[in-house]
């Protein structure tokens, strides 16, 4: 069954709150979003849902002594009455709040979207029926075989309206997919996972997903212990989405600015400018990716070092953070790129990581490893030192032995100690660019992503872990 969609368009809500407003300007972000999820353990179906819901932001702009004062609220409306009171709070705080540093004029010129007046676009159950019978039967394959089957797949359709007193009128549509399937055998002693993004499930195939992680299973059942230390690590690109994701979000103007992370300068400003990667090394985001498009505008429900709510509308585009290995960019508002003296650069929702001259698969970078380690994926990823943007995580379903250029096993998993933008330095073999999809960041705030798989010669396993 299709949600229950709501008595009032979006539209509606956005022009009643703008003209509702007794602020100087007023900012309105409403997003009509439904999701359909499937959950399985144990081979077997436990649930399915589907869920709809009206997010609305209101961000209102007063004029006081000495600059522009905001007041930023969020939350659930469907009706006018509860678009007033969101409104009305976001008019109060605005009034009681004292000049916002990162002040600027409102988008203007931005030109409406020609969707406007469109409906939002849902999402429902339908989106599983080639995937939903696929994994019945992948059910059955793994139960014959002794593997136990747990997972999750989400889907989900943001419809994004934003309007402005200053004439904002922009739309966009966003699909977001993953999924994620994890294989145990019998005794539970033995653990496997694969996952990825997708747009649609229409690329997606439960059967080859069971035989992935079937593969892998085949893979653990010769175990052999390793003690902790420095290993040729192979990192595929789930590992990678997983560390270069941290190396966008630590990339802010603001702080590198100010001498707080791995992208300042000794002696004062950022390192803009200078080779901080080995040659032929791209990093950018862009809208319009292929597989991974994004809005192609700003959107900022509240100021921070990193996003201002005075840039909501601005046009996005490509933009190279690390080009043929020097730093290009950092996440920039206005307010940011008037201290650094940059080009303003706001974040884009998407990541791309590229190596000049790749052409290797996975595949090949296993062949070519004459002993060494096999990664799955990362897990509790956390910053321990912004200057070097050194991190530390665990290993996660499934490290393999590689010897001779053939997976002989698997071995305990391991807490790292590495800086993603070290390792795009040290790394000496990259194979070509893929979706992909991280463990850590992908469920619930990052799953546009296309990396290589990497090859580490020291990869930095500080210590074992006991986690399976």
């Amino acid at each position: 069954m299709s949600p229950q969609r709501t008595a009032l368009v979006p539209q509606s809500l956005v022009e009643h709150a703008v003209s509702t407003s007794i602020s100087d300007d007023c900012i309105a972000i409403v997003r009509d979003q439904t999701s359909a999820n499937l959950r399985w353990a144990n081979n077997t179906l436990t649930t399915n849902g589907v869920m709809h819901g009206v997010s609305v932001t209101i961000i209102s702009f007063v004029h006081v002594a000495g600059g522009v004062a905001t007041g930023s609220v969020t939350g659930s409306a469907s009706d006018q009455a509860q678009v007033t009171a969101l409104v009305e709070a976001a008019d109060a705080a605005a009034r009681a709040g004292a000049p916002a540093e990162d002040a600027h004029p409102l988008v203007d010129d931005a030109p409406s979207a020609e969707d406007w007046d469109e409906a939002p676009v849902p999402t429902d159950i339908g989106v599983y029926s080639s995937f939903a019978p696929a994994l019945g039967e992948a059910f059955g394959r793994a139960g014959a075989a002794e593997r136990i089957l747990y997972g999750f797949v989400n889907h989900e359709m943001t419809t994004t309206y934003v309007g402005s007193t200053t004439g904002l009128r922009l739309r966009h549509v966003q699909p977001t997919g993953h999924y994620g399937c994890t294989a145990k055998n019998t005794a539970l002693t033995n653990s496997a996972w694969v996952g990825g993004a997708t747009r649609d499930f229409a690329d997606v195939d439960a059967l080859e997903m069971e035989e992935a992680v079937a593969t892998r299973l085949g893979w653990g059942e010769r175990r052999v212990d390793l003690p902790a230390g420095r290993y040729d690590t192979i990192l595929p690109p789930s590992a990678v989405a997983d560390l270069m994701i941290d190396a966008y979000w630590y990339a802010g103007a603001r702080d590198a600015h100010d001498g707080q992370s791995v992208y300042s300068r000794r002696g004062g400003g950022t390192r803009i400018g200078e080779t901080i990667t080995a040659p032929g090394v791209n990093l950018y985001s862009d809208p319009a990716y292929p597989g991974l498009q994004c809005a192609p505008f700003a959107l900022a429900s509240s100021s921070g070092n990193d996003a201002s709510v005075f840039d909501n509308g601005l046009p996005l585009a490509r933009t190279d953070w690390i080009r043929d290995g020097q730093l290009r960019s950092l996440l920039q508002t206005r307010f940011s790129a008037g201290l650094t003296q940059q080009p303003v650069t706001p974040a884009v929702d998407n990541l791309v990581l590229d190596v000049d001259g790749a052409t290797s698969s996975l595949d090949d970078l296993v062949a070519g490893t004459d002993r060494g380690l096999l990664l799955t994926c990362l897990w509790y990823i956390r910053e321990v030192d912004p200057q070097s943007l050194l991190l530390t995580g665990l290993t996660r379903d499934g490290v393999y032995l590689v010897e001779d250029g053939e997976i002989t096993g698997a071995v305990n998993n391991f807490r790292f100690n590495e800086s993603p933008v070290d390792l795009l330095r040290r790394f000496s073999h990259a194979s070509t660019t893929a979706p992909s999809f991280s463990r850590e960041w992908g469920d619930d705030y990052f799953s546009r992503t296309a990396t290589p798989a990497l090859r580490v010669p020291d990869f930095n396993m500080s210590s074992v872990s006991q986690a399976l």
